[in-house]
């Protein structure tokens, strides 16, 4: 199969690029410059002007819909929230628009989506699919999200993925915790009992495998392993693994806010999610819990 995906030289869309072609499907990115990586075909396309090279979409059967501005980048002024919502729902029009146009052979539609979406507060609830989706800012976002990629249902099947955070030996959150504790000045934050919902980014990837091959995935799932930790576990086990020292207090909550406004909410709270629909569909977690995932990561 042939497979369209944005932001395809990101994190994850570089690990999954790699998978995808190891299972013999075809990958085509989409990005801002002419430049490849690793040989992949890459078409551009143009946010602002709304254009998109009309060659990616040549034969493609499967669009994964990654691309976004980084949530954490940045204070959330209205000009970056603006950024954050636009590079994912209009980018999603965008390819709806072409690929409607082109009359795509599509099959199936997958899109990024946040575990965000339920809110971050701190509660003993464990959010489901069916559980309503926030009101503030990052669950406004999810579901604008998710509702430009549910144009896509005309089109093709439609798949969502409310992602946790992603353990990556490459990048992402996981850096950011690790850098400190690696130089012995790693801390949990705020409280350090917010949870953490989160996933290896080799299971990611496979849940996106299985959601382009298996034709019985359709809708929202979320994209987390039920394993359900805190903020404090994630700092322990991550010390444990880099075997480090972890004796500083933890971060004050008031500094964190004074430093990331807004977006300090990301850091200092979080809520719970449930992996049972998953599951039920038949995906398999490599790492179930938060100890096995870092061991892989960081070969202890």
């Amino acid at each position: 199969m042939k497979i369209l995906i944005s932001g395809g030289s990101g994190l994850i869309g570089s690990a999954l690029t790699k998978l995808l072609l190891a299972n013999g499907h075809e990958v085509n990115h989409l990005s801002r410059s002419k430049s490849s990586e690793n040989n992949i075909p890459t078409f551009v396309w143009d946010l602002a002007k709304g254009e998109i090279d009309a060659a990616a979409f040549q034969g493609v059967e499967a669009i994964i819909h990654l691309a976004g501005a980084g949530i954490a980048d940045g204070r959330w002024t209205d000009n970056r929230k603006k950024i954050i919502i636009d590079s994912r729902v209009e980018s999603a029009n965008l390819l709806y628009r072409k690929a409607k146009e082109l009359n795509t052979p599509l099959k199936v539609f997958v899109s990024a989506s946040g575990i965000s979406y339920y809110g971050m507060d701190t509660t003993e609830k464990i959010y489901s699919e069916t559980d309503p989706p926030s009101d503030d800012f990052i669950g406004t976002c999810c579901v604008l999200w998710e509702k430009a990629a549910d144009q896509f249902s005309d089109l093709a099947r439609v798949v969502k993925l409310r992602t946790g955070i992603v353990l990556s030996a490459n990048g992402g959150a996981l850096e950011k915790i690790a850098q400190p504790v690696k130089f012995g000045f790693g801390a949990p934050l705020g409280s350090g009992e917010q949870w953490v919902p989160y996933i290896h980014i080799d299971d990611l990837c496979a849940m996106y495998l299985e959601a382009i091959e298996n034709e019985n995935y359709h809708g929202v799932y979320n994209a987390v392993n039920g394993d359900h930790v805190t903020n404090k576990d994630l700092t322990k086990e991550t010390a444990k693994a880099l075997k480090k020292p972890l004796w500083l207090p933890n971060v004050p909550s008031f500094v964190l806010r004074a430093v990331f406004g807004e977006m300090g909410r990301l850091i200092l709270e979080g809520s719970r999610a449930s992996a049972k629909k998953i599951k039920s569909a038949g995906f398999q977690f490599k790492y179930n819990t938060l100890r096995d995932a870092l061991r892989n990561i960081y070969g202890n």
